[in-house]
């Protein structure tokens, strides 16, 4: 029965992909806010569709500590799910991504109307001009950033180093850091098929200030905070 749920919510993906991306293109002419409003109806879908089939819901804890102006989202990156649901959760948001994902069919047209901060991994002090520079005019523009600091997914229990662009960033423009945390890698795995019913936890920190510290500071708050929450919410299932 898991298999097929999972098998369910995957085909319901892909048809919604094949159906939102072609008329994605369709929105070019409009502003960023309506292409951005229409777009993130795939996302809504999608966690519709993951409750419907694998009975796999999400909860939400700190809201009040989301502040009412842009600023820098650290998050916990685990699995696809949290590429979802921040969009629902928090304003209007840009993501800082490897350019890669620009490159896959349909998918990638989708995204690449949202003006994501799509760099190359490869060339470090590169990505992080990129980063400080077309973050700094997303903010301007209204926008929040959505960065994974640790670069890519992570499985339960695991973590990387937290790169500091995101930290900078927030440090330059003086915007807030606002820290999040999640254990959707424990229901929804790191490339894994099989979709866990259950309810995932998602916990916002109370905005990290920056005018007063130094990026590398707010990096480490930022990084103790996720950590100590993850430790709080965890909950690793047994593997099947």
């Amino acid at each position: 029965m898991l298999f097929f749920r999972s098998l369910l919510f995957s085909l319901g993906m892909i048809a919604a992909t094949l159906v939102f991306a072609p008329l994605s293109l369709l929105t070019f002419p409009l502003p960023l806010r309506q292409r951005y409003a229409f777009i993130s109806q795939w996302a809504r879908f999608n966690l519709w569709w993951l409750a419907v089939t694998c009975k796999l819901r999400y909860s939400v804890e700190g809201t009040e500590n989301i502040p009412d102006h842009p600023c820098v989202i650290l998050c916990k990156h685990q699995s696809a799910w949290e590429t979802l649901a921040l969009q629902m959760i928090f304003p209007q948001q840009v993501w800082v991504i490897k350019r890669e994902l620009l490159w896959v069919p349909f998918f990638g047209w989708g995204l690449a109307m949202l003006k994501p901060i799509a760099i190359n991994r490869q060339a470090a002090r590169q990505a992080l001009r990129q980063l400080v520079e077309q973050g700094t005019q997303r903010l301007k523009d209204g926008l929040w950033v959505v960065i994974f600091p640790e670069g890519t997914r992570v499985a339960p229990g695991e973590k990387r180093a937290y790169a500091p662009g995101g930290a900078m960033l927030a440090h330059r423009t003086g915007q807030a850091v606002v820290p999040v945390a999640h254990n959707a890698g424990e229901f929804w795995p790191k490339r894994g098929f099989l979709k866990r019913p259950g309810t995932i936890r998602l916990v916002i920190g109370l905005p990290i200030l920056t005018s007063e510290r130094h990026a590398s500071e707010v990096n480490t708050l930022a990084e103790q905070w996720i950590e100590n929450t993850m430790a709080h919410i965890s909950n690793p299932a047994p593997k099947l």
